[in-house]
Parts: C-alpha cells; structure tokens; sequence
C-alpha cells in the first residue's frame, strides 16, 4: 500500500523533519511513505487562503486515493484501531492512502466532505509540522502491529 502524506508547507531541515524521516525509512514493503509538501504562494488569507491549500492538496493525490484528513475535530483511534482501519484498507485493496495535513489556519471543509475519514490526534492542536512526524511513526506502529512485531507493546 502506497501511503503518502500530503501537507501545507515547507518543512525545513531540523526535528520536525527528521523525526518524519527517522519512521519514513523504518517502513518497509509492503507498505511505502512518502511526503507531498505543497504551498500556496500568493497572498492570500482567511478563507480564500484555506480553499486554494484544498485544491493543492487534494490535487497531490493520486487518482482513486483514499483520503484521510488530519483534522482536531475528527475521530481519536488508538494505535490498533489506527492499525486495524488501515489493515482493512489494505485487504479491501486500497493501493493508495492520502494522508491531508492543512496549514496553519488548518484545513477548508471542501477537504472533510472529501475524506473518507477525519482523523485527530486528540482534542489538543498539534503544530503542523510535528503532525507529520507523529503521522508517521504511527503508520510504522501500525505496521508492526499489523506484522506481530512487538514495536507496539499493550
């Protein structure tokens, strides 16, 4: 399963971008992880600012992708709940999973209506660039899950 994460922004090196790429090469087949930064470079604000990060990011997913949108007001799943949909996926034969992570002012409701599942990580706002190092670390948990490796210890 192809697994990407679609985001707004840069994300410069430091350890923000390090911890995303210490769990991306962590993952191995038949899973793969790869990061789709996308940025809007006009001047825009407000609303027209968070629909133009919409098209973008919808825009960077593969044809027939499964969308999840990372947002604080969608549903909390422990890790093997989080490791359980994404196995269920994989068996239904989802080849492509879209992760959308929004900006700061996070994501337009054109990007919820479209998302298969809205997915917190909890009531709490998390910076939207640690997001992506979090969201990976949890695909390689659920991975191990999904494989019996005893990474994820209940």
């Amino acid at each position: 399963m192809r697994i990407l994460i679609a985001a707004v922004g840069r994300a410069k090196a430091g350890p923000e971008r390090a911890l995303f790429e210490h769990y991306q090469g962590r993952i191995q087949q038949p899973f793969s992880l790869q990061l789709k930064e996308v940025e809007e470079k006009r001047p825009l604000q407000g609303a027209e600012l968070k629909a133009s990060e919409a098209a973008l990011l919808l825009a960077s997913a593969p044809k027939g992708a499964l969308l999840v949108a990372m947002d604080e007001r969608g549903k909390s799943l422990g890790s093997p709940e989080f490791a359980d949909q994404i196995g269920c996926w994989r068996d239904e034969g989802q080849r492509d999973l879209v992760f959308l992570i929004g900006g700061a002012d996070g994501l337009d409701g054109s990007v919820r209506k479209q998302a298969r599942l809205t997915l917190s990580f909890g009531k709490q706002t998390w910076p939207h660039m640690l997001v992506r190092g979090l969201l990976a670390e949890q695909v390689y948990r659920a991975q191990c899950i999904l494989g019996g490796h005893p990474y994820h210890r209940q």
